[in-house]
């Protein structure tokens, strides 16, 4: 199997693309009138939303860490992809583990139950 330079480009376009529709979809998501949300649902988007805010706060961390200079640009680029990638998957696996009383997913289902009067 060859790898060229245009299927990495493809590749990365996507996972753009991807990013961009899955921000996009919790925006409207939480713009919409959640009022005849059933439970689970409701916590599905907080969750959703607590996964998507620890994603940016690993983001904004790992900018804290100093760049190799040394790498090549191409590698670069796989590189950044295959570090969104598992910083998706660590946000997310963070969300579901922590799931207590204490976590902001919780917090943000509690307060939209009492906005939507749901009690």
């Amino acid at each position: 199997m060859s790898i060229s330079m245009d299927n990495i480009s493809t590749l990365l376009n996507t996972t753009a693309s991807q990013a961009s529709n899955s921000s996009n979809g919790l925006e409207k998501t939480l713009n919409s009138d959640l009022s005849g949300a059933t439970d689970d649902e409701l916590m599905d988007v907080c969750k959703e939303f607590e996964a998507y805010f620890l994603e940016q706060v690993y983001k904004e961390m790992k900018k804290t860490i100093p760049e190799n200079e040394d790498q090549d640009a191409s590698m670069s680029q796989m590189t950044d992809y295959f570090e969104d990638e598992m910083i998706q998957k660590l946000a997310s696996q963070s969300v579901e583990q922590s799931g207590g009383s204490n976590s902001l997913a919780q917090q943000l289902y509690e307060q939209m139950k009492r906005n939507y009067n749901m009690e």
